[in-house]
C-alpha cells in the first residue's frame, strides 16, 4: 500500500510543482508579495497531498517566534524543507547552492530568497554566507538553516557545520532550534509510510553566545526526538 500511495504522490506533486514554478516565475514579475503567495500556496497543496495522499501527519510541539530569528532545523528528508516554508510563514531559507542550477526551479528559489551556500566551507564560502545572511537580515524575513549541513539517517548527531556559527555570529539574532523525526517516515528511497512527524521547538538561544556554546546548545536541541537520546555533540 506504501509504495502505491508514493507512486500516486509523486505523479501529482512533481508535475504540480513544475505548473506553481513557472506560475511563481510570472508572478515575479509583480514582486515579492505576490511570489511568496504562490510559494505558500504551493506548501499547502504539498502538506494536503502528505495528509490524504500518504497518510502522514504532522504534530507541533511548542511554537515558532514572530520576531525575527535564526532557526536551526534538523534535516532527515525533504518533508521538513516544505513544512517548515508553512510553519515559519515564508522564511528565508540557506541552500546548498547546487539547487540554484535545478533548471526553473533555482530561479524561483532566488526569486522567492534562499542563501545559496557552498558545501566546501571554505573561507570564501563563508564570507558569500555572511553577505548574503545580512543582505537577507535588512528584509525583516526569518532565516532557516539546516546546520548539520545535509540529510542525515535516523540516530545520526553529526557536528554542526561551520557555517552555522559564521551566520549566527554575523547576522546577532537569536535561535529557535527545531528537532524533526521525518526520517522514520520519509527516508531517502521513493517509498513513504504514513505516521505522524513531530517538529518540536525547542527555547528560544539568545544572540551573542560563545561559539562553543551555541554550537552545544543547538546541537542539543535539534536532536531532541532522537532514539535513546542520542544527542551529544
Amino acid at each position: 500500500m506504501a509504495a502505491v500511495q508514493s507512486l500516486l504522490y509523486a505523479a501529482i506533486f512533481y508535475p504540480a510543482t513544475l505548473l506553481w514554478v513557472v506560475t511563481g516565475l510570472a508572478a515575479s514579475l509583480f514582486g515579492r508579495r505576490p511570489t511568496l503567495a504562490v510559494v505558500l500556496n504551493w506548501v499547502a497543496m504539498h502538506h494536503w497531498l502528505m495528509r490524504h495522499v500518504l497518510g502522514i501527519d504532522v504534530r507541533v510541539e511548542g511554537a515558532i517566534a514572530q520576531e525575527p530569528a535564526l532557526i536551526a532545523v534538523k534535516h532527515q528528508s525533504m518533508l521538513e524543507t516544505l513544512e517548515m516554508v508553512r510553519l515559519a510563514d515564508a522564511p528565508i531559507i540557506v541552500m546548498k547552492k547546487e539547487l540554484g542550477n535545478v533548471p526553473l526551479f533555482g530561479l524561483m528559489t532566488r526569486r522567492y530568497g534562499v542563501i545559496p551556500v557552498e558545501r566546501s566551507a571554505g573561507t570564501k564560502a563563508l564570507r558569500r554566507l555572511v553577505e548574503e545572511g545580512q543582505r537577507a537580515l535588512a528584509s525583516g524575513r526569518r532565516v532557516i538553516i539546516y546546520p548539520e549541513g545535509t540529510r542525515v539517517p535516523v540516530g545520526q548527531t553529526p557536528p554542526l557545520k561551520s557555517g552555522f556559527a559564521a551566520l549566527y555570529r554575523a547576522l546577532g539574532l537569536p535561535v529557535v532550534p527545531v528537532a524533526v523525526d521525518s526520517g522514520k517516515v520519509w527516508g531517502r528511497g521513493l517509498v513513504h509510510r504514513g505516521g505522524t512527524v513531530t517538529f518540536k521547538v525547542g527555547e528560544t538561544i539568545p544572540a551573542g553566545l560563545p561559539r562553543k556554546e551555541i554550537e552545544a546548545r543547538v546541537h542539543a536541541a535539534i536532536n531532541a526526538l532522537e532514539p535513546a537520546g542520542q544527542a551529544t555533540a
